[in-house]
């Protein structure tokens, strides 16, 4: 059995067609978050306990902690013990930190609030505005996303959000994981919560008795989770619904070509970067010729010899694993646009080339020396991005989303001004909206 499934690119359009998004709605999930939704609504605090405490019998949630909230010097002493028991560690989140915070403070600097004048006697404007409350829910599972908690919290902090709560569900002591709690405390936080799971997100959405509601919920997790951003959404803000990881790798580097075999090392070291994270992670390439193909596979089968999640990284990509044979650049980047990838890696010898006609990606790695593992820790850039195609249509996760941009109008007499008047009046009217009408026509007498 192949390890991936290695097509020619005329073949990539019937199997592209055929591969599901991963974002498809789960009628079983959907009842159950709708339950767990309305519960909330209406009993607050005790349906939180009630749903977390059955998520403990089955063993999905390892403790219910008698108060929800954490006290925020229990985070700074998290952080003290982390930079006496793991100093490496803390030293590379400060570095992490500090690139994050510095690249959030140059997007923050191209939202910018302006008032001009459109015509004599008319000067619009917007105003940028922070979100009031914002949430960052991180989830537990099997690995302490640290970092997912740096690109959340980060980003909102600089935004200049009035009251950041953070979420994360309770371990075994009743509190979220010690490193993740660290985190919450370099990156400043206002509230902590150990709360996991859809009724954290309808508790953060909704308000109860102990959980502030807030404005915009942020972060990753599993289905139920996203199920529940899903649903809620219009009475509070969401990020993104995100689905499997993806990466796609381009390199034009042909088999029997000068480092050939150390670019097939590279892309398959990227391939099992991505495919390690769960079995739906999806891992795939863009290759010049079938020989290319071939050693990147045999590539990825030594790897895996050695890596200690080989048994996650296979199954992703015997599910999915892809290696598209593509017959011109032109060809590659159609396929690229197609697939519309989370981490879009380009691996190639110009790649300045190519990046005018690339449009659908998350983020994008150019040259050899920009390891996706970079953006997914600690090169600035935020790795909380768009799955499952979406990248067609919207960018990842950035100051942007904590902030608003609210127009103004002003206006003064003048000619260009009455003009306007009897426009709206005009158009008003067509639509059959008097008072609309009458309201600019007083302003016209």
């Amino acid at each position: 059995m192949s390890l991936v499934k290695i097509i020619e690119s005329p073949d990539f359009k019937t199997y592209f067609a055929g591969v599901s998004s991963g974002t498809a709605a789960d009628s079983a999930v959907n009842t159950v978050v709708n339950e767990i939704i309305a519960a909330v609504r209406s009993e607050g605090d005790a349906a939180v306990r009630r749903y977390a405490t059955q998520l403990f019998l089955t063993g999905f949630e390892k403790s219910v902690p008698e108060k929800f909230e954490v006290p925020l010097e229990l985070a700074k002493e998290a952080w003290e013990q982390l930079k006496k028991d793991e100093g490496d560690l803390a030293s590379s989140l400060v570095i992490a930190a500090d690139n994050i915070r510095h690249f959030a403070e140059l997007q923050k600097k191209q939202f910018v609030s302006f008032e001009a004048e459109i015509a004599p006697g008319l000067i619009a404007g917007q105003r940028v505005i922070p979100i009031d409350r914002a949430a960052i829910y991180v989830p537990g599972g099997r690995f302490p996303l640290i970092s997912s908690a740096l690109m959340g919290l980060i980003p909102a902090r600089v935004a200049g959000v009035r009251e950041l709560t953070f979420a994360s569900p309770p371990g075994t002591n009743g509190l979220p994981d010690r490193r993740i709690l660290a985190v919450a405390h370099l990156a400043g936080v206002d509230r902590i919560f150990a709360l996991g799971g859809a009724q954290a997100i309808a508790a953060l959405a909704l308000g109860t008795e102990t959980v502030p509601r807030v404005d915009l919920i942020a972060g990753p997790g599993n289905k139920y989770v996203v199920a529940a951003k899903r649903m809620l959404f219009g009475e509070v803000g969401i990020d993104l619904l995100p689905g499997p990881t993806d990466v796609l790798i381009i390199t034009d580097t042909k088999a029997g070509t000068a480092g050939a075999e150390e670019a097939a090392n590279l892309i398959a070291a990227d391939m099992l970067a991505q495919a390690e994270h769960d079995p739906d992670a999806r891992a795939r390439a863009l290759v010049p010729d079938s020989k290319m193909a071939e050693l990147i596979e045999r590539a990825l089968e030594k790897r895996l010899e050695q890596l200690p999640t080989a048994e996650t990284a296979r199954a992703s990509l015997e599910a999915g694993g892809l290696i598209v044979i593509y017959r011109s650049r032109d060809e590659a980047i159609a396929i690229a646009n197609e697939i519309a990838p989370e981490h879009l890696e380009l691996q190639v010898s110009s790649p300045d080339n190519w990046i005018p006609d690339l449009r659908n990606y998350g983020s994008l790695f150019i040259g050899t020396l920009a390891a996706e593992a970079l953006g997914d820790y600690s090169a600035g850039i935020n790795h909380t991005l768009p799955t499952s195609t979406s990248a067609r249509f919207t960018g990842g996760l950035s100051v942007r989303h904590f902030l608003k941009t609210a127009t103004t109008l002003r206006c003064t007499p003048s000619k260009d001004y009455s003009k306007a008047l009897q426009a709206a009046e005009t158009i008003a009217r067509a639509e059959g909206l008097a008072a609309h009408a009458e309201s600019a026509a007083l302003r016209i007498r």
